[in-house]
């Protein structure tokens, strides 16, 4: 394709929040008539990149040339009139509104009077949602529908616009089989009549099956461009993932102890249909880090929450020390053993307006109990403890856990769980917005609590930090367990492929065996 070709191009763009650079001196070209592939990890700026497209964001500096002219987009709504819609990848949908009256918001068709024509509205979504052979009824509530349902509106509600560039972020995430056959379809369709698409999914084999151009961002820095005929997953792969390690407390080889904790066959059932956890088994010993990657939608928080016991509605059974763990609600699990560090500290992991020494013991009041009174000696002596052995830099335990940095805030939250004495620790996306330096002592940590014999369960979307910290590492992607790697057999690649499958044998993937 000539230069003519090209519909949409971005400048050295960057966008910097809070002075944290999402995307940096990016350029990325938009080709019309042609599938426009993003590619990178969680985090890497894809999203930003779109959003920034879309006229959601604003760029902190560079270009946007549309057309060989230079714009602005001062809102979302901008963006649609110049001919640019976006499939969002969280669905942005009203429940309470049928999926004409969804596809048709902000822009409603209306009669002679100026009213509404739902008639009107209805037959043209019929017709879109029959060319998505959606099987949906254009009268038919949102909320009634199936996941992978209301992502066919959003995909509809899209192609209603007209739009000159369609961005699509993870179209496919909640698709069947069927459903994504029928949407590659609707996109080659699109693709004859000049639209230029700009696809966006982790699924690797997906994007060489329908991609022509592909870009590849990491850490908010595009590190490769090509046509997609002249590259494989490998290349993928490496642009994804560079050669440049980051500084982690690297996994030591402590013995390992007897095996501490297990699941047999967890499930957990989506309201809108499906498995959020597809029957997943895991084994952990005394004194090992077994890392879970996965990406946004793989399964990893909702299996930390079924196996603390916040979903009633989950299915499967857990062991601690070989002993089946029959209490079904959070607080008999963490009296049993199990703790969990959630990824979103502030709302679940923290009460903010409280001091940082009640926040540490709120989860093991009944250590300090003498009686009918808490000791106040026995809760402050642990306070102080945890304090000089997390390193957590309060000058008083007394302030507000709130006027703590994030990585500090952080600590406090970790040992609120080693208060209560637990025999399983899950950590769930345990360095999500801290520091370089608060990371390395959140790592160090884990790697001390491990050798001390602690079993650790942690979920992470970084790939570098599941290779630096984990002995043994599972893969999960669609609620599924679709990778087991030994720390000596695991690769970034391997990994990787994993994470993009969403089905297949665990046992093709690595041994993993902890017995």
């Amino acid at each position: 394709m000539s230069a003519a070709d090209v519909i949409l191009k971005l400048e050295d763009v960057t966008k910097v929040y809070s002075g944290t650079v999402a995307v940096k001196r990016a350029s990325f070209e938009v080709r019309r008539g042609a599938v426009n592939v993003l590619v990178g990890e969680n985090g890497a700026g894809k999203s930003t990149l779109m959003k920034i497209i879309a006229g959601v964001e604003k760029p902190t500096s560079g270009r946007i040339l549309l057309e060989g002219k230079e714009v602005s987009f001062s809102s979302s709504g901008d963006a649609v009139a110049k001919g640019i819609g976006m499939v969002f990848q969280e669905m942005n949908l009203f429940g309470n509104l049928t999926v004409a009256e969804n596809i048709f918001a902000t822009r409603e068709i209306t009669n002679a009077l100026g009213k509404i024509d739902h008639a009107a509205q209805q037959r043209k979504a019929a017709g879109f949602l029959d060319r998505l052979r959606a099987g949906i009824r254009a009268d038919m509530m949102v909320e009634d529908l199936m996941i992978g349902q209301q992502q066919l509106v959003e995909i509809a509600k899209a192609v209603s616009l007209d739009a000159r560039i369609l961005i699509m972020d993870e179209p496919t995430s909640a698709l069947s089989a069927a459903e994504v056959e029928i949407l590659f379809k609707v996109i080659e369709d699109l693709k004859a009549q000049g639209v230029a698409i700009v696809y966006i999914s982790h699924r690797l084999e997906e994007l060489i099956r329908i991609g022509d151009y592909i870009t590849v961002l990491r850490d908010g820095h595009i590190t490769g461009q090509e046509e997609v005929r002249n590259v494989d997953t490998q290349w993928i792969v490496r642009q994804m993932i560079g050669s440049d390690a980051k500084d982690f407390a690297k996994a030591d080889d402590h013995a390992l102890g007897e095996e501490v904790f297990r699941t047999e066959e967890i499930s957990l059932p989506r309201a809108t249909g499906g498995l959020a956890v597809d029957h997943v088994s895991l084994s952990l010993r005394k004194g090992e880090i077994l890392g879970i990657y996965g990406l946004m939608g793989a399964g990893r928080s909702e299996l930390f929450d079924c196996i603390m016991g916040r979903h009633g509605e989950s299915t499967g059974k857990i062991f601690l020390e070989g002993q089946e763990v029959r209490q079904r609600d959070v607080t008999g699990r963490i009296r049993r053993g199990l703790a969990l560090i959630p990824e979103d500290r502030q709302r679940e992991g923290l009460v903010t307006i409280l001091s940082v020494a009640t926040n540490l013991t709120m989860s093991s009041l009944s250590r300090f109990a003498r009686l009918f009174h808490i000791s106040g000696k026995a809760e402050r002596e642990a306070v102080s403890d945890m304090v000089r052995e997390l390193s957590i830099k309060v000058a008083d335990p007394a302030q507000e856990v709130s006027s703590l940095s994030g990585g500090n805030q952080q600590k406090v939250v970790i040992g609120k769980a080693l208060l209560t004495r637990p025999k399983v620790l899950l950590m769930d996306e345990p360095s999500r917005g801290i520091d370089v330096g608060a990371k390395a002592d959140v790592f160090r940590t884990m790697r001390k609590l491990s050798r001390d014999g602690l079993g650790i369960l942690f979920a992470t979307s970084d790939l570098d930090e599941v290779m630096a910290l984990s002995d043994r590492i599972a893969v999960m992607s669609n609620g599924k367990l679709t990778g087991l790697f030994d720390r000596a057999e695991a690769t970034e690649a391997a990994i990787v492929a994993a994470s993009a499958m969403g089905h297949g044998p665990v046992a093709e993937l690595g041994r993993g065996d902890p017995r």
